[in-house]
């Protein structure tokens, strides 16, 4: 699997890219900005893009720009984005479009090196991972919401959800069956008013719900 990587710190530059091919991962390319992200996963035929959100020249939203005009031209393309601090903005823009494929984790999660690969393999599938806290930071500047319909398991579960964990990971955090979890996940959809729908991604616009960003 092909991974674009742009970070202009070069220590973590160096790490991210032994820590990716460690695991099975090709970095085709290592960029020290994102100017040239978009044509360096057309050259490589990338499939997924790790880039720093803050990046020269003016180390503000740099990446994000790159990332977000990456998934304009290729929409759904796989992107995890990395960060110093808790952004929801950030985040927020990212998961705007509701295609999923997309990531946002603080930097200090990439130290534990076996949830960093899980969570690229998860944005590869086409799954949602969010930092846990900038979910908390989201939840905590939100409006009334349908999420208020939803007892306190099935926020629990969805918040799981956001954080980009399947259905087996949730039944094992939780201690339930995967039957259960199911369930769960069944009522949120209802009570959020989200039918099922040949073109929708329904977990994906669960979490968007969770965080208020369909506004």
């Amino acid at each position: 699997m092909r991974v674009v990587v742009a970070e202009d710190h070069a220590l973590l530059r160096e790490g991210l890219t032994r820590i990716l091919e460690a695991d099975g991962f090709e970095v085709a390319a290592a960029l020290l900005d994102a100017r040239d992200l978009e044509a360096a996963v057309a050259e490589h035929d990338a499939q997924l893009a790790v880039l720093d959100v803050r990046m020269p020249p003016t180390f503000t939203n740099e990446g994000l720009v790159a990332a977000t005009s990456l998934r304009t031209a290729r929409p759904g393309f796989p992107v995890l984005v990395l960060s110093q601090y808790v952004e929801p903005l950030y985040a927020a823009e990212l998961l705007a479009s509701g295609e999923g494929a997309v990531g946002y984790l603080l930097k200090d999660r990439v130290s534990d090196v076996e949830r960093f690969v899980a969570a690229c393999r998860q944005v590869v599938d086409g799954g949602t991972v969010l930092d846990p806290e900038v979910v908390s930071a989201m939840i905590a500047s939100r409006r009334s919401t349908p999420i208020d319909r939803l007892t306190d398991r099935e926020r629990e579960v969805l918040g799981l959800m956001a954080e980009g964990r399947s259905n087996a990971a949730i039944a094992a955090r939780l201690t339930v069956t995967e039957k259960a979890v199911a369930k769960h996940i069944n009522n949120v959809f209802a009570k959020l008013d989200l039918p099922l729908a040949p073109d929708d991604h329904r977990r994906v616009l669960a979490v968007l719900s969770y965080l208020d960003l369909r506004r």
